[in-house]
């Protein structure tokens, strides 16, 4: 008996792809989709533009938060009638020679910003080159149309409508128009920071007219450090501009430029970091990284800093074209960058000593002033017609002040500068004040010291108060010391530079720990053995993907091996860099710092007091404790006025 085998066919086979040639409309919105991501995008392509075009005026104006209208004008040397369509066609460009594109000194140099916004929405360019006449072209959707004559003085003016129109999906994806507006905003503002010497107008016109100006930065003028500090005032505020130190240093062909602001004038978050590469502004990993390890002995991890910084060098040592917004940068020799930034960062700050920032004072006048006034009574109530208050007994009598002085200092001559007022005040009570005072030895060689250190920057030491807080007199004022936070710092930075000094003493460990790894976190481990090695941590290829961990720092005691090797690892892969060690180190040294220091309730003498005010002059980033708190609060003798309502 026989059995037929079944009849199997072969599968039909699938019909053979074809490879096509992409026509330019949908080239250009898949550019677009690269290029534009919102309406903050097309503005950051345009202002670029205008800025490549030498302009020294740029206003942009934008409605419905950019999604209906985006529209730039400037003054810079425009664009011929007859490369007006060639300005709207992929891939040409001005700004570059050849196919060098290492050797770029502009923004733009793809030659693909107008032809994708013209591929997405309504595009229309209207400019004059000179005495010539002027012309416009426009582009809808891809389809280009004719150059046109035109009525315009000089410059350029490119306007957008109904972005995405020719996109609708991607409209879904779109914001809100206030946050776009912001977006938009963040945009304008960060070139603006980038060329100070250009004047920039912003504006609103959403239900048409003139609109409204959400922001304006006139044209700067000095060299380049003044009119840098005058448009960063005008953008990042007064306080920053205030608490900002100056940074300029150079190395091996890049130089950095900028401000950076002092540890106690930090961020809950990074919104304030602003990063430039030759003018560009990039959010790059790298640089994000070694701004965060410049601040890292000065900061908690949930406080970050605050900084518009600058690299320029020659364009061969940096590549742009790494991703299509152009954000991101990669340096020819990215060690080099990061520690120009960390060095110069850390020179700056500890030449800054013991300063702390203005900010500081103003939470504590702030913390003082009551949200109402009512529960003082009558006293509280308001003067009429909105007249200024007048305090009775505003100002003491020289009687009174005398009295005051022969109190506390009887050798002590009140200034010449103080006028005697006409009112009496409290110079009847003076003799009966003067009797109730217990006497003080006449000591001038101490009164003179005491003079002598008010010169000072923290001043000479008057009074300890709750055993915590020492007050110290300025010649302008009074600073109050929080004694504990202070010698806390001053013992840590002195741990530091014996660790510096001595290296960091290793453990070697009897059975050398085996730690299995991918080949490419090996490879990735081992790049940063040595500078491991120099903070007590061994680790050596043990073939394969293995490592092996020889040695642990000592300070540490028992560690686990494998667990600090993956946490390396995770800071590699986050920031380019690993601090674990050093910042496991340095907590140690800050807990021994913290026991080894003057407690909180420990009485203090003058002597002492006035020492430690003294070796906080003289150390480094003692106006922060290490934590980033700061470690005194300084008031102004105007400011204690107005506590009092003197003024």
């Amino acid at each position: 008996m026989s059995v037929d085998s079944p009849n199997i066919s072969a599968p039909p086979q699938a019909d053979q792809p074809v490879i096509r040639q992409l026509d330019d409309a949908a080239i250009n919105r898949i550019a677009a989709g690269e290029v534009v991501e919102r309406p903050a995008s097309a503005v950051k392509e345009l202002v670029e533009n205008a800025i490549d075009a030498g302009s020294r005026r740029i206003e942009i104006a934008y409605a419905d938060g950019g999604k209906t209208l985006i529209r730039i004008t400037d003054d810079g040397c425009g664009i011929t009638e007859a490369q007006l369509p060639l300005a709207l066609s992929r891939h040409a460009t001005s700004k570059i020679d050849g196919s060098d594109l290492l050797d770029i000194h502009t923004f733009g140099f793809r030659g693909e910003a107008l032809p994708s916004l013209g591929a997405v929405g309504r595009l229309s360019i209207t400019s004059r080159v000179g005495r010539a006449a002027a012309a416009s072209i426009a582009v809808e959707g891809g389809q280009m149309g004719a150059v046109k004559p035109a009525a315009l003085s000089g410059g350029t003016i490119v306007e957008l409508r109904d972005l995405f129109y020719a996109t609708p999906a991607r409209l879904k994806f779109m914001r809100s128009d206030r946050a776009e507006a912001q977006a938009i905003t963040d945009v304008v503002k960060r070139l603006a920071m980038a060329e100070p010497f250009i004047g920039f107008t912003l504006r609103d016109v959403t239900g048409g007219g003139e609109g409204r100006v959400t922001f304006r930065a006139e044209a700067e003028s000095g060299d380049l450090f003044d009119a840098l500090h005058g448009r960063l005032a005008r953008i990042l505020g007064k306080e920053f501009a205030e608490n900002a130190l100056k940074i300029d240093a150079e190395r091996e062909g890049l130089r950095l430029i900028g401000y950076a602001a002092l540890p106690t004038y930090s961020r809950g978050s990074s919104v304030a970091q602003y990063l430039f590469v030759n003018g560009r502004p990039v959010k790059d990993k790298l640089l994000v990284g070694a701004l965060r390890g410049a601040y890292f002995d000065y900061l908690s991890r949930d406080r970050h800093p605050a900084a518009a910084l600058f690299i320029d060098c020659d364009p061969h040592l940096v590549d742009v074209n790494v991703h299509p917004a152009k954000s991101e940068v990669r340096f020819r020799d990215p060690g080099l960058a990061r520690g120009l930034i960390v060095s110069s960062l850390r020179h700056a700050l500890a030449e800054a000593g013991h300063r702390a920032s203005t900010t500081v004072a103003n939470s504590t006048l702030n913390a003082f002033r009551p949200e109402s006034l009512g529960a003082l009574g009558a006293a509280s109530v308001a003067p009429p017609d909105g007249q200024a208050r007048v305090y009775q007994m505003d100002r003491p009598s020289l009687g009174a002040r005398t009295a005051a002085y022969q109190a506390q200092a009887p050798a002590f001559t009140p200034p010449r500068s103080v006028s005697p007022p006409s009112e009496t005040g409290f110079a009847e009570l003076t003799e009966a004040y003067s009797a109730r005072v217990e006497p003080i030895p006449d000591d001038t060689t101490a009164l003179s010291q005491a003079a002598a250190t008010e010169g000072l920057p923290l001043g000479a030491a008057r009074a300890q108060v709750h055993e915590n807080y020492i007050v110290a007199q300025t010649e302008t004022g009074m600073v109050i010391v929080d004694q504990h936070a202070a010698h806390e710092r001053l013992v840590y930075e002195k741990l530091k530079r014996q660790m510096a000094e001595n290296g960091v003493a290793a453990q070697a460990l009897l059975i050398p720990e085996i730690v299995e790894l991918s080949e490419g976190d090996c490879a990735r481990i081992m790049s940063v053995a040595e500078p491991l090695s120099s903070l007590g941590l061994t680790i050596e290829a043990f073939g394969g993907g293995a490592v092996a961990v020889r040695e642990t720092p000592a300070l540490l005691g028992e560690v686990n091996a494998r667990a600090m090797v993956l946490d390396i690892l995770d800071e590699l892969d986050d920031t380019g860099e690993s601090m674990l060690v050093q910042a496991k180190l340095e907590a140690i040294l800050s807990r021994v710092a913290c026991h080894g220091s003057i407690r909180s309730g420990r009485r203090m003498r003058a002597e002492e007091m006035n020492a430690l005010l003294r070796e906080m002059e003289a150390t480094p980033h003692s106006g922060q404790c290490n934590h980033g708190r700061p470690t005194y609060v300084e008031l102004k003798l105007a400011d204690i006025e107005r506590l009092f309502g003197r003024t």
